[in-house]
């Protein structure tokens, strides 16, 4: 008997498949269209061809965005590592842990702009970094932290690797929850400290949130610009020491008005980004599946 075909499924979906097709698709689209145009807002695009690709080949300034993009990844093992050991530290029954949980928690709900106000106030030249290394004597003069070329990205990740930890300590407090405390009693009468207790037991136990902070985080510092535009305000950094390659693409097609290309850089960050992603989860499942 023939199944009768139904359109109430469908009708469910339509709102959902309306709204994907709007905001995800058509975009898509349109960027795709875009990089291959001359294309400055204001006037009609201008078919190019592979004009804005062959240039963007060239384009020394792309390639130093990328490179300093794949270099803020540093941001995600280090993002991992903390997160998984303040976790650890806040998934104890002591008096008062709410408090600690919260206040590490601060960052993930501040907003990235206000962040980077602070983190600019900070180590301004009459800032509390100066004030404090002045007072100990370690410093005679204050000293230009966002001025020096060498310090911008660095800074950069510091502020991202900051600002996250509290997230990712959720994600990985809410795994260890998971985990049966049966586990760690085993662990104890093999004898494990407390180190070999958490190595053996909990980061084994969380790899399926491991796996998921890997690839979030990555994305999130391979399309990271809230901080690099307030850190430096607005220029990338001395020298672009501190562009990325979003930041690139936002200068490109606001503040230049090169809307086609800074289309081209955007499907060359797509792509970079599924490549990278892809990667990253094949990566850890051949881990887990060694394991």
């Amino acid at each position: 008997m023939t199944k009768k075909f139904s359109f109430t499924p469908y009708l469910f979906l339509a709102p959902a498949l309306l709204v994907t097709a709007v905001f995800i698709i058509y975009p898509i689209i349109s960027v795709i269209y875009y990089s291959f145009t001359d294309y400055d807002i204001m006037t009609p695009p201008v078919w190019v061809g592979l004009k804005n690709y062959i240039e963007l080949a060239t384009d020394s300034t792309f390639w130093l965005a990328m490179r300093n993009s794949l270099i803020y990844l540093i941001a995600t093992p280090t993002l991992i590592v903390l997160s998984i050991i303040t976790a650890i530290l806040v998934n104890r029954k002591l008096p008062g842990i709410t408090l600690f949980r919260a206040l590490y928690y601060v960052p993930a709900v501040s907003g990235s702009i206000a962040i980077g106000i602070t983190w600019r106030m900070i180590f301004d030249s009459n800032g509390i970094i100066n004030g404090i290394l002045m007072t100990l004597g370690i410093l005679k003069e204050p000293f230009q932290w966002l001025a020096e070329p060498a310090l911008t990205l660095p800074l950069l990740i510091m502020l991202t690797v900051w600002a996250g930890i509290g997230y990712y300590m959720m994600v990985f407090l809410a795994g260890l929850q998971n985990i049966p405390e049966e586990l760690y009693d085993a662990a104890r009468i093999d004898g494990c400290s407390e180190v070999q207790k958490h190595w053996h037991v909990s980061v084994p136990g969380l790899r399926p949130q491991i796996v998921f902070v890997a690839v979030i985080s990555s994305l999130a510092a391979l399309k990271v610009f809230d901080e690099v535009y307030v850190l430096t305000s607005r220029t990338g950094g001395i020298m672009d020491s501190g562009i990325t390659i979003v930041f690139y693409l936002w200068r490109k097609g606001f503040q230049l008005s090169h809307a086609g290309y800074a289309s081209a850089i955007a499907i060359a960050l797509l792509a970079v980004t599924l490549i990278f992603s892809l990667v990253n989860i094949r990566l850890q499942e051949h881990r887990m599946e060694a394991d």
